[in-house]
This record gives C-alpha cells, sequence and structure tokens, in this order.
C-alpha cells in the first residue's frame, strides 16, 4: 500500500516533466527570440523559460490544474485584456475558460532570475492581445509571477506620446511616497526610481525621467499604439514647451518583488482627475552599473462590469 500510495504521489511531478519535456522540443523547433542582458543567465535557461511558458498555455487550454498548479508562483496573478485580476487560486478553478491560442513569435527576454515573455496571442473571445509573463527563480525552478495581457491600437492609430491626456495638478501619491511598505534596501531602491519617475513625468522633466529608464524601455497601454523611449522623451518635451499639464497615476494595491538584479512592480492605478479608466499596471526594473532602471510598463484599462 505503501508503495502504491507513493508511486500514486509522483504522477503531478511525472505529468509536469513529460509536459516541459514536449515543451522544450516544441521550442527548440520554433526557436523563439532570445533577448540577453548584462545580468547573464545560466546558459539553457531561456529555453527553460520559454518550454515553461509554453507548457502552462498548454495546460489552460487542455483544463489541466495539476500541471499549471506546479508552474504557478504562490504570489501569481492574472490580468486579462478587460483589466479583471485574477488571483492563483482563481486563475486555476477558471483555467479552461482563460485559454488562448498558441502565442506568436514571443520573445524572452532573461534579467538572471527574472525573465519576461512577451509576443501576441488570442484570448478566449477576445482580440489579439499583447501579452506580458513574467516568470521567476524560485527554489531552483522557475515559475510564473504574473500574465497580463493588453488589447493595443490597431496600426496607424496614435500613440500614448501622441496624446495629451489629464488636467495635470499635485501629486503626493506617487511623486513622494507611495502606499507600500518596503522590506528591504534594493526594494527601496526600486520604489526610489519610481517616484523619481512618476515625479519627472508630472514635471516634464525628460532628462531626468531618462536617467531612470532602460534604453530598451516601450510602454504598453490599452488602446494605445506602444511608445519606446525616445518617443516619450519627446513627448515631455512638447508638454513642457507647449505648457500642457501632465498626470500621474495613484498607486494602489501596490507588490513588489526583487530577483537579484531584477524587480517586478504590480499595482492597480487611478488618475486623479478620472481622465482616463482605472488601470492595472505591471514594470519591470533591472539593475545596472549600480542603478535601478525600468525596462518595460504594461497597463491594461479595467473595463466596468
Amino acid at each position: 500500500m505503501r508503495r502504491a500510495r507513493r508511486a500514486g504521489g509522483r504522477r503531478p511531478v511525472r505529468r509536469l516533466g513529460l509536459a516541459l519535456l514536449v515543451a522544450l522540443l516544441a521550442v527548440s523547433l520554433a526557436t523563439p527570440l532570445i533577448v540577453k542582458t548584462r545580468a547573464q543567465p545560466v546558459p539553457g535557461e531561456e529555453f527553460t523559460v520559454a518550454a515553461a511558458d509554453k507548457a502552462l498555455a498548454d495546460a489552460m487550454r487542455s483544463g489541466d490544474r495539476s500541471v499549471a498548479r506546479q508552474l504557478l508562483s504562490l504570489q501569481f496573478t492574472y490580468t486579462d485584456e478587460a483589466g479583471r485580476v485574477l488571483s492563483r487560486r482563481d486563475f486555476l478553478g477558471d483555467l479552461k475558460n482563460l485559454s488562448a491560442a498558441p502565442a506568436s513569435d514571443p520573445k524572452v527576454t532573461m534579467y538572471g532570475l527574472l525573465a519576461t515573455v512577451t509576443g501576441d496571442r488570442k484570448p478566449a473571445d477576445s482580440s489579439t492581445a499583447f501579452f506580458f509573463d513574467i516568470w521567476v527563480k524560485q527554489k531552483r525552478a522557475w515559475r510564473a509571477l504574473a500574465r497580463q495581457n493588453v488589447v493595443l491600437a490597431e496600426d496607424g492609430a496614435a500613440s500614448a506620446a501622441q496624446r495629451d491626456d489629464g488636467k495635470g495638478g499635485e501629486c503626493a501619491n506617487p511623486c513622494e511616497a507611495m502606499p507600500y511598505r518596503v522590506r528591504s534596501p534594493a526594494e527601496q531602491e526600486v520604489v526610489n526610481s519610481f517616484l523619481a519617475i512618476e515625479k519627472a513625468s508630472l514635471g516634464h522633466d525628460a532628462q531626468e525621467w531618462s536617467r531612470h529608464v532602460a534604453d530598451e524601455f516601450v510602454l504598453y497601454r490599452t488602446g494605445y499604439a506602444p511608445i519606446n523611449k525616445a518617443e516619450r522623451v519627446a513627448a515631455l518635451e512638447r508638454q513642457k514647451e507647449a505648457g500642457i499639464p501632465s498626470v500621474v497615476g495613484e498607486p494602489q494595491d501596490v507588490r513588489l518583488a526583487v530577483y537579484g538584479d531584477a524587480a517586478a512592480m504590480i499595482a492597480t492605478e487611478r488618475v486623479p482627475d478620472n481622465s482616463r479608466p482605472p488601470y492595472r499596471t505591471t514594470r519591470v526594473w533591472v539593475k545596472r552599473n549600480g542603478q535601478w532602471l525600468m525596462t518595460i510598463s504594461v497597463q491594461t484599462d479595467i473595463q466596468p462590469q
């Protein structure tokens, strides 16, 4: 009886191993775009992350909760294209209904103990969305920390850099502080970087904003075309010259986690003048030459229920 129970207890592990093996084979054939940063990962880690991301997507389509459960961090959250946020438990409970078509041209970016997978996929009953998956190394295994979808503008539409939203005004949160209790010096450094970015945005200080943002930075926002660092800098300079007021969101329900020289911040944000809907935002930072730089910001508007 003991032997039978022990063997039975290994089935989920064997199933996960088989799922990852199949995914690794598929990834080796598809060969996703791999981007390495200065925080170099262990050779082959990027393919492990790509395989894990594919295995999770496959588990969603088949409704295999046992495989999905082992691939998720305990802190996992899922944000769909309508801004609906699901906890790990709710995600597993609604797994089959969240299935999506296979990703097209996924890109893996490695930041040491944190990795991102981005690309396009078509969620169930929705338009094609840009997806942003965060994976982190926990106890020698890669686990999904967050998945977020955002439906961008169609080709030819204006980018966020070309739109001037908001009425401007004072900014206590997040220009001076925000509702989050830091747990380490590294977290404080990331928070300081974020506060500096938001304060510079409100003051149209393109030079100061640029100091805290990585060269590869891209902003993805619901209903807009993506905007890169150069476009954002140009927008700040144009707003300053024209005297156009700026507005920044007030973070609420903030979650921040640091993994070596990388960090992820997830929050719900609202703008004080209600010039845009509340939105779910996920940002990633990387530490380079002793300085924390924001590399990506993904913002999904929360649609009315």
